[in-house]
């Protein structure tokens, strides 16, 4: 019995979840994360977490497709369809630091979230690249010789798997290899993995179909510029810290 494209995805964002979420509780011990160790400390910061990226994603993918989403306004069904991982990210990011007030967290918790979504996100894409057209995160067509044909007889960039490819050198090998006596303040990490995620993320998008623009870029490419812009700080204090760097 062939599974459909709706299964598959399923089946595989299941995964992501409860891997990414299994991972995280393991990192939080690894890393022995002082403001986590009090449970309803941590489920405040989980809640937020899941709360902003459930928002995020959703007004992320508004501005990827408006005229899709809003299509027969006020009917909510369209408003209820599709997400986006850039907004997830954001909007968990901010649900995150929102719940930190809410419990009186003042230490960066963003480290022991680097490993468990890079795994959750790879196990998610490789989720979206067997959905294959339905899923919607291929590639411009391309003549290039790694081109998938997805079922309709044109070869597209399998937007999908560089995503993979991404996530495993970014976070496996600088991250965890290159750069950590760079990353000494905590939360380094993940503003390094976000950061590079989102930049990654607004230039995969030109080989990326987009049904709505704006000022050259898409929806989706305008959060990882607010993205980025919020991380400037951050990262150019880091890149002084790399030898060679002033």
């Amino acid at each position: 019995m062939s599974l459909s494209p709706v299964q598959i995805h399923t089946i595989f964002e299941a995964a992501a979840y409860f891997v990414g979420f299994r991972w995280f509780l393991r990192e939080r011990r690894r890393l022995n994360v002082d403001s986590l160790a009090d449970g309803e400390a941590r489920y405040t910061v989980i809640a937020g977490a899941v709360l902003g990226a459930a928002i995020g994603a959703k007004l992320a993918y508004w501005s990827y497709d408006p005229a899709y989403a809003f299509a027969d306004f006020p009917d909510w069904r369209h408003l209820l369809e599709g997400k986006s991982i850039i907004g997830a990210l954001l909007g968990g990011l901010i649900g995150v630091e929102t719940a930190k007030r809410v419990a009186g967290i003042r230490t960066s918790t963003g480290d022991a979230f680097v490993h468990p979504l890079a795994i959750g996100m790879m196990i998610g894409r490789a989720g979206c690249f067997l959905s294959g057209l339905d899923d919607h995160t291929y590639g411009d067509p391309t003549s290039l010789p790694w081109g998938v044909d997805f079922g309709d007889g044109i070869p597209r960039h399998p937007t999908q798997l560089y995503e993979v490819v991404f996530l495993l050198v970014w976070v496996f090998v600088v991250i965890d290899r290159l750069l950590p006596s760079r990353l000494q303040r905590a939360g380094d990490q993940f503003r390094v993995f976000l950061a590079g995620y989102l930049m990654y993320r607004l230039l995969v998008e030109f080989i990326r179909p987009a049904p709505f623009h704006l000022l050259g870029l898409s929806g989706l490419q305008w959060w990882c510029v607010f993205g980025l812009a919020y991380y400037a700080r951050d990262m150019i204090r880091i890149s002084r810290s790399i030898p060679g760097k002033r």
